[in-house]
C-alpha cells in the first residue's frame, strides 16, 4: 500500500484571508486534520482553517497535557513534551500507514517556532512530506503596525521571551530591529530587558495580530496582566523612524448610515514634500475629499474615491457637506492649504460641526506647514522673536478691525506675518497697512515678500517698508513685516538673510 503525504500547513498570523492558495487548497483536499490545542479544545489554527475545510475529513486534535512546566512527570517538563510528541507521531503515523494525505495545521509559518516541526522531526525521515510556509507572527505584526521591519543592511533579531533577562537585554542593546515572541507570562521580564537595553520607548505591543481581537499599543503602556500567549515586542526599523507617521489601530468599517469621519487635512504650502505623513495617510484612506478645487488638484486622483470640488466662497456650505458625508458612513477629508487652523478650513468646519445634527460625527484636524513658516524659512529666520499672524482681507471683518490690529501690533514693536494681502478685487490694503505701520516702524524696517513658495512660480523679494510696492503684491504672496529688531544682511556668498534676533534690548 502507498503511504500518505504529510503536509506541514502555515496559516499566518490570524486573518483567514492571508491563508495561501496552496494552504486552501491542501486544507480542502487531506484526508486528515491534525492541530494541537490546549485541553480546554479550542484551537486558533483549526478556527483560521475553518472556512476551507470540508465535510467528512478525520480531525485530529493533539491535546497538549499541560501548558505550565509543572509536572510530576520523571522526565520533567521536557520529558512530558517528548512523550507527548511521540504519541502523537504515532497517530499521525498510522493514518500516513494506512495511505491517508495528513495535514497538520500551524499558526503563522510551521518552522518559525511553529508546533508543527516536532511532528517533521519525527515523521518526515519516514515519509513524503512538504511544508507550506505562512505568513509569520512578525510580518503579521510589522503589518498591521505600518512600521518596516528592517531596512537597508539592518539586521532583524528574532527573541524568544523565554530567555532570561540578562540575555534579552544584552542582546535588544545591539540589535538593530527586533521582535520577541511567546510573551504571556513573560511579559514583565521582556519589559524589564527593554528598559535595561535602552528600548522600551521604542518597542510595540502588538496581540493577535491580524484578527477582529487585535491589539496594539506601545509596549510602555500595556498591563502586564492583559497579555496572552499570542502577542509579540516589536522595535521596527530605526530608519527614519523620527519620520514616522503615528500608528492607529484599525477601526470597523462604517456601515450604511453610520458615521464616519471628517478629517480637516493640511496640505502645507505646495507638493507633496510639504506634506506631513500623518496628512498623507488620512488622504489615502479617505472615501471623499472636499475642498476649494485648486487644493483639490493638488491631491493625486484615486479612482476609488470621490472628489467634492467647490468655490472658495463657500466655506459653510463646503463643511456641512463633508459632514453630511461622513454622518452618512463615509471618511471624508477636507483638504485646506498649509495649516487648516490658520485662516482655513478647521474653524469653518468645526463651527457647523457643532450644530446639533451634526453632535455625532468624529472631526479630528491634523496640521499642515503654513505659509508664514515657509516663506519665513526660506528669507532666514525673521519669526525669531514674538509675531503675530493677521489677515489684510475685509470680507469677513471690517476694515476698521483689521487697521486697529495693524496698529496694535504695530505699536507693540511684533514682527507681522501678512495673509491674503491682496486680490482682483481688493488692491488698495497693501498700501493702506504700510502707510499704518511706517507711523511706527522706521522706513528701512525689512518686508519679505514670499510669492508661491514650494511651488512652481516661488520668488522670495526683501525690500523695505518704505520700498514696498504694492503692484509686487497679489494673493499669491505672503508679507513678513520686520520689527525695529530684524535684519536684513548680505553674507559673503552674496545672499542675503533676513532674521529676528532672539534677544530684545534693555
Amino acid at each position: 500500500m502507498t503511504t500518505g503525504r504529510l503536509w506541514g500547513v502555515g496559516l499566518g498570523p490570524g486573518d483567514p484571508e492571508l491563508v495561501t492558495v496552496k494552504a486552501a487548497r491542501l486544507l480542502g483536499e487531506a484526508d486528515v486534520i491534525a492541530f494541537h490545542s490546549a485541553r480546554h479544545g479550542r484551537s486558533i489554527a483549526r478556527s483560521v482553517a475553518a472556512p476551507y475545510l470540508r465535510e467528512g475529513q478525520i480531525e485530529e486534535a493533539l491535546i497538549y497535557p499541560l501548558t505550565t512546566e509543572t509536572t510530576d512527570h520523571p522526565g520533567g517538563y521536557q520529558g512530558a513534551i517528548d512523550d507527548f510528541y511521540a504519541e502523537c507521531a504515532l497517530r499521525l503515523a498510522a493514518h500516513l500507514d494506512a495511505g491517508r494525505d495528513v495535514v497538520v495545521l500551524c499558526e503563522g509559518d510551521p518552522l518559525f517556532y511553529g508546533s508543527y516541526m516536532h511532528m517533521h522531526k519525527r515523521l518526515s525521515h519516514r515519509y513524503v512530506t512538504e511544508v507550506v510556509p505562512g505568513v509569520t507572527s512578525v510580518s503579521g505584526a510589522a503589518a498591521v503596525l505600518g512600521r518596516p521591519l528592517v531596512e537597508r543592511d539592518e539586521t532583524l533579531t528574532v527573541l524568544p521571551g523565554t530567555l532570561p533577562a540578562e540575555v534579552l537585554a544584552e542582546r535588544l542593546a545591539s540589535a538593530d530591529s527586533a521582535a520577541i515572541l511567546k510573551l504571556g507570562r513573560t511579559f514583565a521580564k521582556v519589559r524589564d530587558a527593554l528598559d535595561r537595553a535602552g528600548r522600551l520607548d521604542e518597542a510595540w505591543y502588538v496581540e493577535r495580530a491580524t484578527t477582529g481581537g487585535q491589539r496594539l499599543a506601545p509596549l510602555a503602556e500595556v498591563d502586564p496582566d492583559s497579555v496572552p500567549y499570542f502577542s509579540l515586542a516589536l522595535i521596527p526599523s530605526p530608519v527614519n523612524a523620527a519620520q514616522a507617521g503615528p500608528v492607529r489601530e484599525a477601526e470597523p468599517a462604517t456601515s450604511a448610515g453610520g458615521p464616519g469621519e471628517v478629517v480637516v487635512v493640511g496640505l502645507g504650502p505646495a507638493g507633496r514634500p510639504w506634506l506631513t505623513p500623518e496628512a498623507q495617510d488620512a488622504l489615502a484612506g479617505a472615501d471623499e475629499l472636499v475642498g476649494y478645487g485648486p487644493y483639490l488638484d493638488r491631491v493625486p486622483p484615486n479612482p476609488r474615491q470621490r472628489r467634492h470640488p467647490t468655490d472658495n466662497r463657500v466655506e459653510a456650505e463646503r463643511a456641512a457637506h463633508a459632514l453630511e458625508l461622513a454622518a452618512a458612513g463615509s471618511r471624508v477629508a477636507v483638504v485646506s492649504s498649509g495649516d487648516p487652523g490658520v485662516f482655513a478650513m478647521a474653524s469653518a468646519v468645526l463651527e457647523v460641526a457643532c450644530e446639533p445634527r451634526f453632535a455625532d460625527v468624529p472631526v479630528r484636524v491634523l496640521p499642515g506647514l503654513t505659509a508664514a513658516h515657509a516663506v519665513a524659512s526660506r528669507a532666514g529666520a525673521p519669526l525669531g522673536h514674538d509675531y503675530c499672524v493677521l489677515s489684510l482681507s475685509d470680507l469677513l471683518k471690517p476694515w476698521e478691525v483689521v487697521a486697529g490690529r495693524i496698529t496694535a501690533a504695530a505699536r507693540a514693536d511684533l514682527v507681522l506675518a501678512i495673509y491674503n494681502p491682496a486680490s482682483k478685487s481688493r488692491t488698495w490694503q497693501v498700501a493702506a497697512a504700510r502707510d499704518l505701520l511706517l507711523e511706527h516702524r522706521a522706513p528701512q524696517t525689512p518686508v519679505v515678500i514670499g510669492r508661491d513658495v514650494g511651488g512652481a512660480g516661488e520668488s522670495v523679494t526683501v525690500t523695505t517698508l518704505a520700498e514696498l510696492d504694492p503692484a509686487m503684491v497679489d494673493m499669491r504672496c505672503l508679507l513678513l513685516v520686520g520689527s525695529s529688531t530684524t535684519r536684513a544682511v548680505k553674507r559673503g556668498d552674496g545672499g542675503q538673510v533676513v532674521f529676528t534676533p532672539r534677544r530684545y534690548p534693555a
